[in-house]
């Protein structure tokens, strides 16, 4: 198999935008005098391109609507010039949700994602949850933003082409158990003589090391070892793990922070660097100061349903009409103005109400009084009569109301696309606007190995060279 050598990524150009497929909207890039080229994410200079359009205004300004999704026979246009993350080249060999999330927010803002799967066993988020027509809907969204191509990683014509692959990548995101790459040949050592300025993204349940690092790891694990579970749930109930993926998605959003800050250090040093992401980690971050409370204080954060320790009245009501909301007192003068609200003046004088921690000692007082003000009204009322006051409420959502929700809608938080299988579905927009160089979704998740042909013959493999990995049971 011959194979041209790999283009490194600081002078990598972008794959051929396919005909017909527009640019998806980006607002005007202010101009610097004499500028001809902007630096790219490797620190080379990327040449222009492509004209700016002129801004959008309104929601599309900071949520760009995406271009005409491509068609399944066609190859995806690399991000548009004016996106953040223009030139940046990542190859996504991760499973599940972590890694490939991370990977999805890193494509989201432009960055040219390149999604490597088994030949013989797709990434198994293609057939989790609801599906229509036979057709998984969660990998439309997870798989957006990234070209897709097959390769067994243990077999040889596999490790040679990714390590092809590697050396005109900035990053990869993998989450095998560690050791697996290394026993396949594609481990640090290996991958970084290919490329010295690569970042390796290594996303796992427990770490790279430690007792537990060869375990199998999962989001509910590290919910359940985290914490999380223990504090969550009535105080005479079990332990309560969330109905979704919060530990994956906390962890794939700390992901792609700790590869855009290698990219950073990679600036000043010119070397890349291994990343080491315990999905056990992140979410005991945002549990908040448990664990120093337990150190200063020997105290255990213990089941409290809706109410905090640190404040109240702070739980769900229903209201007259069979619905719920959601209050919160965090700051004093928001207490203050819910029991003026609700009737209770006088409890504002109560040397107790003064602090947060010394209200939330009264809950059940606070509850009581705040419950049955609401529980007499219908929620339309109640929502009314608290936005007047200047108190904190907010109804209880489910995703129905999400979807007509009018701030939401302002903000094109849930938007439409076109996808070439189901035609305009509606799916969550990037994560956040920019107001110079804002991230779009260019396409949604494509089938399995959709454009296994087109990258390799970008990568400078012939037909020939194709034709024989498959024949060895490599694509």
């Amino acid at each position: 198999m011959t194979a041209a050598p790999a283009t490194p990524s600081s002078g990598a150009a972008p794959p051929p935008e396919p005909p017909g497929t527009p640019t998806p909207k980006t607002p005007s890039t202010p101009s610097t005098p004499g500028a001809t080229e902007r630096p790219g994410p490797s620190g080379a200079a990327l040449p222009s391109t492509a004209t700016t359009p002129a801004a959008p205004s309104g929601p599309a300004a900071s949520h760009p609507a995406p271009g005409a999704a491509p068609s399944l026979l066609s190859t995806p246009a690399a991000g548009p010039p004016a996106a953040p993350l223009h030139g940046l080249r990542v190859l996504d060999l991760a499973t599940l949700f972590a890694g490939p999330l991370a990977a999805t927010l890193l494509g989201d803002f432009g960055a040219e994602v390149v999604k490597v799967e088994h030949p013989r066993r797709p990434d198994p988020s293609r057939g989790h949850g609801p599906a229509k027509d036979g057709i998984g809907l969660w990998w439309k969204l997870l798989g957006r933003n990234k070209r897709t191509i097959t390769l067994d990683l243990s077999a040889p014509g596999g490790r040679d082409t990714l390590l092809k692959l590697a050396a005109g990548a900035d990053v990869i995101i993998e989450n095998f158990r560690p050791g697996t790459l290394e026993k396949w040949g594609l481990g640090w050592e290996e991958l970084r003589r290919a490329n010295p300025r690569l970042v390796l993204a290594r996303v796992t349940g427990f770490g790279q090391s430690g007792p537990y690092s060869h375990r199998p790891g999962f989001g509910t694990l590290a919910e359940a070892m985290s914490g999380f579970a223990a504090a969550t749930g009535e105080p005479d109930g079990p332990p309560t793990l969330p109905p979704f993926g919060l530990a994956d998605s906390i962890a794939a959003l700390a992901t792609s922070y700790a590869v855009m800050t290698a990219l950073a250090a990679r600036t000043a040093t010119g070397r890349g660097q291994v990343v080491d992401m315990a999905i056990i980690e992140p979410i005991l971050t945002v549990l908040g100061p448990q664990p120093l409370w337990y150190d200063q204080l020997g105290y255990v954060q213990p089941r409290l349903g809706n109410r905090s320790r640190n404040n109240a009245p702070r739980n769900t009501y229903r209201t007259a009409d069979d619905c719920w909301v959601a209050v919160s007192t965090s700051a004093q003068s928001v207490a203050e103005r819910v029991m003026r609200l609700v009737g209770r003046p006088a409890l504002i004088d109560e040397p107790w109400f003064a602090t947060g921690s010394g209200r939330a000692e009264h809950a059940d007082e606070l509850d009581e009084a705040v419950g049955a003000w609401i529980a007499r009204r219908p929620r339309s009322e109640v929502l009314a009569a608290f936005e007047k006051a200047e108190a904190a409420i907010a109804p209880v959502y489910d995703i129905r109301d999400v979807m007509d929700d009018p701030q939401y809608r302002a903000l094109d938080t849930v938007t439409e696309v076109e996808d070439p299988e189901l035609g305009t579905i509606r799916m969550q927009n990037v994560l956040f606007r920019l107001s110079e160089t804002p991230g779009a979704i260019r396409w949604t998740g494509r089938p399995h190995g959709a454009d296994t042909d087109a990258v390799l013959t970008e990568l400078g493999l012939t037909a020939d060279d194709i034709s024989a990995l498959r024949a060895q049971g490599a694509l």
